[in-house]
């Protein structure tokens, strides 16, 4: 959802102004000199790692069904966006020159979690410019030095076309929905909402009809996918336990709030059956998505961090076993999606970015 950057306690995810510089001048990724530079020798999975976008804040990079193109959010001031919009780009083509892609949403409000629609024509974003035109405010910091996340209640979902101009909205119920993303069939959504009262993950037809709840316990249930055969749905959730953990959940949640530092991976069948934890790893384990055999899940994590940071991509098995450390950054990686074709892999990275706080997207082949 919101961006994780070298969680010392930061946060900056990403109106914003809809005029855009064209694309048309992007570098072909194949100049950049830097390709497989920026590889860690430890990261053996990676192969011909390219940097795509340089400066701001850009993350939730997600692939069109015909792995030609990205869809992410992104701020960047330099593009005149204040707080998260969501873009368009090749996947062949970087942004080196300053130069910005196409902005898809409305440049209002505040947007998350874009997903491409099947024909790779439109696609679907939550955004909260109904309720106000303006950013909306981030979380002062807090006296007790919880770091949270908002969970805005005007966040409501929709699809748009690749010009920006909004098709249908897909969500109308009080409070927050978003979070959303497709089956690689193209016939299902899963998105997290609150409408039940608590943060549920909730299945609906890419028309938004047939709306089926999958999760029901307390905590937080959100940043789903579908596995590769559109049978399983693997999220983080941060489920509280104790007395103490419910109360300071459910004060939070009252505000607005969740606090993300603590979270675990659950997978489920798309009806929610069979719910079971594949990780108990302690501190934030998230972001995942499926391996493209279905077998396995690619996420990211600060476990074996003392301060909050770096945050690394491992992978796991669906049983929890086979825990594998894939990327060995110093600071921050994250958001990790799968080409369909399982040929390529994108994910954000705090790496390359001259000791800044920008985050950036990467692209490398995948080898097994």
């Amino acid at each position: 959802m919101r961006i994780l950057i070298l969680l010392l306690a930061i946060v900056t995810v990403f109106s914003c102004k809809q005029e855009t510089k064209s694309s048309d001048a992007a570098i072909p990724v194949a100049e950049n000199e830097m390709a497989d530079t920026l590889r860690k020798p430890q990261e053996k999975h990676l192969k011909n790692l390219r940097q795509l976008t340089f400066g701001g804040d850009n993350a939730e990079a997600y692939w069109s069904f015909d792995d030609k193109q990205l869809v992410f959010q992104a701020r960047n001031e330099a593009w005149g966006t204040q707080c998260d919009q969501i873009y368009v780009m090749d996947a062949n083509q970087n942004f080196r020159d300053g130069s910005m892609p196409q902005m898809v949403s409305t440049g209002k409000g505040r947007t998350t979690c874009s997903y491409f629609m099947p024909g790779d024509t439109s696609i679907i974003y939550a955004s909260t410019h109904e309720g106000n035109e303006n950013c909306p405010p981030e979380p002062e910091r807090r006296a007790d030095g919880k770091y949270v996340w908002p969970i805005y209640s005007d966040f409501d979902i929709y699809t748009a076309d690749l010009e920006g101009n909004i098709l249908k909205k897909l969500t109308n119920e009080p409070g927050y929905d978003a979070e959303a993303t497709l089956s690689a069939q193209g016939d299902k959504i899963v998105f997290t909402s609150i409408r039940t009262g608590d943060l549920e993950l909730f299945t609906m037809d890419i028309d938004g009809s047939n709306v089926k709840q999958v999760t029901s316990g307390l905590g937080y249930d959100g940043g789903a996918f579908f596995s590769p055969d559109g049978t399983k749905l693997i999220f983080r959730s941060s489920r509280p336990q104790t007395d103490e953990d419910i109360k300071v959940y459910k004060d939070l949640l009252a505000e607005g709030l969740v606090m993300p530092t603590q979270m675990e991976l659950y997978w489920c069948n798309v009806d929610g059956s069979n719910l079971t934890k594949i990780t108990d790893l302690g501190n934030a384990n998230w972001a995942p998505f499926f391996h493209p055999s279905g077998e396995k899940v690619i996420f990211a994590s600060n476990h074996r961090s003392k301060r909050g940071f770096p945050f690394n991509l491992y992978m796991i098995n669906l049983d929890g076993t086979g825990l594998e450390q894939i990327t060995f950054d110093d600071t921050f990686d994250s958001f990790p999606m799968f080409s369909y074709d399982g040929k390529q892999l994108v994910f954000a990275s705090n790496r390359n970015n001259g000791g800044t706080r920008a985050t950036n997207l990467f692209l490398a082949d995948w080898v097994e």
